[in-house]
């Protein structure tokens, strides 16, 4: 991210001085450093703004989220998909901590608890090294699931519903059966393609199961929610499966209809679960809302230096330029050129594209509601960023030689792409 802010940046500057030197500039227009300047003050003006009023609605979705979580509903999901996981990874036995952790982790991610799936991945990765016959190489196991991370299947972005509801956008949760289609098709092809690559990657050393734990492995154990050993009956988890793929119909032919009634049927929803569960509702909201409020703080540092890089990059016109070059491209694919960069960033940094996805929904002339709004609100909630997870997760356990990860990485954030311009072009037509 380092050298992204700076390329950005350094390119907006550059392009800029390049206008004033070597371009005339008509009588009362303002010059193109001017221009920056004033992009400079009005961009971080504008991150700190729109953080404030997401304040408000992050924590309303994480207080809902924290009594879901309190309720078990984590556990709930885990046991339904518990028999997939068995068959999708059969050199990791059913018992074993990582199998618990992956589940945990996927689930999370499923309810858009980003901050709980980080050290339940971090887990399970620790968990599957000691299964590695080949230390400081990844096994197909790691691959597999860090594909599977990347794209996992996302019921709930809270972040970007909220932050649409910050921009104004008259129907937040919309975006809901854009995300679910394209996670469902990234996540399909992550599993093809790891499968696919992992014959030309093969590791040397194929006794996974047969390996024993280190008695001098020192690595700590990071705390691990409890998670139930026993998942339900493989037909269950199949039901629900096809009851979340059917969604995606329904939400097409009753989507207008429905739409104004996801965030009450929510809210509602999981206050009657937690209230069924025995969960103090009113407690559990608060203690989620404080972490909302927290979380909202926490990421103004990130908008204001993405939005001021973005806001430089677009006053310099060096934005206007590339999107003049790429725009006839892309745009003839589904893919807008203001919604490029956003694509581009996504795999190499969530903050990056989420302030990105930011400037653009807040972009008067764009808008939360529009085609590019709907598409860049998709592709936040429903891609993972690659690299970061790769190197947080890897970086844990020590793996050097990733083999196909990265390239079953990419291919999932590429079939995401796809999936996404899919999903928006036909809902929204």
């Amino acid at each position: 991210m380092n050298i992204i802010f700076v390329v950005i940046v350094l390119g907006a500057f550059l392009f800029a001085g390049w206008q004033q030197f070597f371009f005339s500039i008509d009588a009362g227009d303002p010059a193109p450093m001017e221009l920056l300047s004033r992009a400079m003050v009005d961009s971080a003006g504008g991150a700190v703004e729109l953080a404030i009023g997401l304040v408000g609605v992050m924590a309303l979705f994480l207080g809902l989220m924290k009594v879901a979580e309190a309720g078990g509903m984590l556990n709930i999901i885990a046991r339904l998909i518990r028999p997939l996981m068995v068959r999708l990874f059969p050199d990791v036995p059913p018992d074993h901590p990582a199998m618990g952790a992956m589940i945990l982790n996927l689930a999370a991610n499923a309810l858009g608890l980003g901050n709980a799936a980080t050290p339940f991945g971090i887990r399970a990765m620790q968990e599957l090294d000691k299964l590695n016959p080949k230390r400081g190489t990844a096994t197909d196991s790691m691959a597999l699931f860090l594909a599977i991370n990347t794209s996992s299947i996302t019921l709930l972005p809270t972040g970007v519903i909220a932050l649409r509801a910050a921009a104004g956008s008259s129907d937040p949760a919309a975006i809901l059966p854009t995300t679910l289609f394209a996670t469902i098709g990234s996540t399909t092809v992550a599993i093809m393609a790891s499968k696919l690559y992992q014959r030309f990657a093969s590791l040397k050393a194929n006794a996974v199961n047969t390996v024993q734990p280190d008695p001098s492995d020192d690595r700590k154990e990071a705390p691990l929610l409890e998670c139930t050993s026993e998942g339900y009956p493989f037909w269950v988890s199949l039901v629900a499966l096809l009851a979340l793929v059917t969604l995606i119909p329904v939400a097409v032919v009753f989507g207008q209809s429905l739409s104004p009634w996801i965030l009450p049927l929510l809210m509602v929803g999981f206050l009657v679960f937690g209230m069924i569960r025995g969960v103090r509702i009113y407690e559990a909201f608060i203690e989620g809302a404080k972490d909302g409020f927290q979380v909202a703080l926490r990421i103004i540092p990130y908008l204001v230096a993405i939005l001021v890089a973005v806001g430089m990059l677009r006053a310099s016109g060096a934005l206007e330029a590339v999107v003049a070059v790429l725009g006839s491209i892309t745009g003839s694919f589904g893919l807008p050129a203001e919604a490029l960069p956003m694509a581009l960033m996504r795999p190499l940094s969530g903050s990056g594209a989420y302030g990105i996805m930011a400037s653009i929904i807040n972009d008067p002339t764009i808008g939360p509601d529009s085609y590019t709004g709907y598409l860049v609100s998709t592709l936040q909630g429903s891609t993972e960023t690659t690299f970061y997870v790769m190197a947080v997760y890897f970086g844990a356990v020590q793996v050097r030689r990733i083999r196909h990860a990265l390239a079953a990485g990419l291919t999932a954030d590429a079939a995401g792409i796809i999936f996404a311009i899919l999903a928006c072009s036909f809902f929204l037509n």
